[in-house]
């Protein structure tokens, strides 16, 4: 149980935010009021970390996986420059497989995602509900309406340091290199974030990820990880170039003169292209390897290449501007807070420039 000061301490801040939702309620109250359910259900179940290594009842599987969080998330700060604070010093067992599930939504005949616009967060391209059934049911309503959706559960969770948000148990299933990874994704997010600009906040948050885990696993010394984690890198590169590609092509379907149903034939096959081009990657340069296998096995439509572009689009750009500085991160936060009091046009044309990365696999004809 959380110590009383900080109880208190929350009740008070979702006294604030309730008083906001008084004055939104048309952006959605009911999801709001859930949402700060959710969050009271994480402070109520959280521990410290530090006293659950020195007790003696913690299990020993577990005081293994705290005890490396624990070292990750001091490389963190002292090494990265990331905030040193009270987020991912405490664990809590929700007891479930994800924390919280995420709806993405577009329209039939469109790749942009749909956005909800709340206090704090400002817009952003998902619903997220601690419910799993809530997820689902808000999808169902999406769909009779029209719309593209895709439901996907979530194992980590951040409030932005507005909480302090605890490492979970649905994280601990991970390998050493997500586990660490995804504290270091967290973290960035403290440190730049732009309300309404989720592709900007997620590949900023991407490439600190990246540049912490190299530098984390070699001061481990954990070569052979960081060689696999590089194989596993590029492989994600080409699969996300797979989807923006498609995100290109249903993009310019979609914009043309075409009758409906001819688009929606259209939309279908370019998912199927989409699925050969998969096989094809996988056979030819990834010796079969069979990772994606999961993602591919659904129906696909607009809903599910959201993540792609929201999370890697800006990616490329953020990259350069982190190797136009060595690789030293405090000055990339810097550049970076830079962008961010720009306006969002501006960032886009500074480091989100359309780009899709090549794939080198063989591409099917139309």
């Amino acid at each position: 149980m959380p110590r009383t000061d900080d109880t208190a301490s929350f009740i008070c801040r979702l006294c604030r935010m309730f008083i906001l939702l008084a004055a939104s309620l048309s952006t959605g109250g009911c999801y709001l009021i859930q949402a700060a359910s959710g969050q009271l259900e994480l402070t109520s179940k959280r521990q410290p970390i530090a006293k659950l290594l020195t007790d003696e009842r913690t299990p020993e599987k577990l005081r293994g996986r705290l005890e490396y969080v624990s070292a990750a998330r001091t490389f963190a700060s002292q090494e990265l420059g990331l905030p040193d604070n009270d987020s991912y010093r405490s664990y809590a067992d929700v007891g479930r497989p994800y924390v919280v599930w995420n709806v993405f939504a577009t329209d039939e005949f469109s790749v942009r995602p749909k956005r909800w616009c709340f206090p704090i967060a400002g817009c952003v391209v998902y619903r997220g509900y601690f419910k799993e059934d809530n997820a689902q049911s808000y999808a169902r309503g999406l769909r009779l309406r029209g719309s593209d959706t895709a439901v996907g559960g979530v194992a980590a969770y951040s409030t932005l340091g507005h909480f302090k948000d605890p490492v979970l148990n649905t994280m601990l299933g991970w390998s050493d290199v997500q586990l660490a990874s995804t504290l270091f994704h967290e973290l960035a997010h403290q440190v730049v974030y732009v309300p309404g600009d989720s592709e900007f906040n997620e590949a900023f948050a991407t490439v600190v990820e990246e540049a912490g885990l190299q530098r984390w696993l070699a001061s481990l010394g954990r070569l052979k990880d960081l060689d696999a984690w590089n194989e596993q890198r590029e492989r994600n590169a080409q699969f996300v170039a797979l989807l923006l590609q498609t995100r290109e092509r249903l993009d310019a379907l979609y914009r043309s003169d075409l009758p409906d149903d001819q688009k929606r034939d259209r939309k279908q096959y370019e998912f199927g292209v989409l699925k050969l081009e998969y096989s094809q990657l996988k056979t030819e340069q990834w010796k079969g390897y069979r990772g994606y296998d999961a993602w591919f096995s659904r129906t696909l439509n607009n809903a599910h290449l959201v993540s792609a572009a929201t999370y890697y689009g800006c990616v490329p750009g953020l990259r350069r501007l982190l190797q136009s500085v060595d690789g030293n991160l405090p000055l990339f936060y810097d550049k970076t807070r830079e962008l961010a009091k720009e306006t969002r046009e501006a960032r886009a044309a500074a480091v989100c420039a359309d780009e899709t990365p090549p794939v080198t696999a063989t591409n099917s004809t139309n």
